[in-house]
């Protein structure tokens, strides 16, 4: 199994971090060879099957980036902002695949990324579902179709440890929906309501969160006018779902030239 790609898992502890690691483990065209946590962890220096609850499978979770990453053809990364700029950084270094689902990147951490693809193959989404992949299509293609007279709002709902909001799909929803509108989802975008706000601006794009339980991931965009409502659905009721998707790209990435790319290109539907 040497030949095949070698897969570098962050966030080994985490939700996201888990299910990666076993499709990766399940999966006959690549193979696990690094598990990352933050230095003091409790799995660090534990095989990361054994930490999982099962059997050993032969990788020792790892606090040191900078090795694991030089030895990778990709990194799978769902974590924390910052964690992920300095991964990008390295696989910059490294000159390998750095898949990154991570959420909540803020401009800043975005150039940093933007930059560390001049020499990294970068494939970053909200979110790596095929379904919702689609979705943002389909969103962009009815708000192009509907004028103002519609009113857009995306209604996004997770479990309730989720630390970000809007999420990252409801952000590359609502760009869609921009996209299709020919306008600037800066300013057309309206969130966090609360008080007396006054009726709703003709045009904008709303954003709702809901947080509660153990729930995946849903996501409506609801186009909304008198007489009428076209809602959109995508829910996720397995993350495994996610993990797939990041697989996927990590493989798709291989031999790509360096550049930020998106789960559109993985899935072939990108129009540009």
């Amino acid at each position: 199994m040497t030949d095949l790609p070698g897969i570098v898992v962050t966030g080994a502890s985490g939700r996201m971090g888990r299910m990666l690691i076993e499709i990766v483990t399940a999966s006959e065209r690549a193979q696990l060879i690094g598990a990352l946590e933050r230095p003091g962890h409790a799995w660090i220096g534990a095989d990361v099957g054994e930490a999982m609850g099962g059997a050993p499978i032969g990788v020792v979770v790892s606090d040191d980036p900078l090795e694991q990453i030089s030895q990778a053809h990709a990194v799978l990364d769902f974590t924390a902002p910052a964690a992920t700029v300095d991964f990008a950084s390295l696989a910059a270094q490294a000159r390998c695949v750095h898949v990154i689902g991570t959420t909540g990147l803020a401009d800043e951490d975005l150039a940093k990324i933007n930059a560390a693809a001049r020499h990294a193959t970068i494939i970053r989404a909200g979110n790596m579902s095929l379904g919702v992949n689609l979705l943002v299509q389909l969103t962009k293609k009815v708000a192009a179709a509907l004028d103002e007279d519609y009113d857009i709002e995306v209604i996004e709902t997770h479990h309730n440890k989720k630390v970000d909001a809007p999420s990252g799909t409801a952000l590359m929803l609502g760009q869609a929906a921009a996209d299709g509108r020919g306008v600037s989802l800066q300013q057309y975008s309206d969130r966090g309501r609360d008080g007396i706000t006054g009726a709703r601006t003709a045009g904008h794009i709303g954003f709702s969160a809901i947080r509660g339980g153990d729930i995946v991931g849903e996501h409506d965009v609801m186009f909304a006018t008198a007489g009428e409502r076209i809602i959109l659905r995508h829910i996720a009721s397995d993350r495994a779902v996610f993990a797939r998707g990041a697989l996927k790209a990590a493989l798709w990435g291989q031999g790509r030239k360096p550049g930020e790319y998106d789960m559109l290109d993985v899935l072939g539907l990108n129009e540009n």
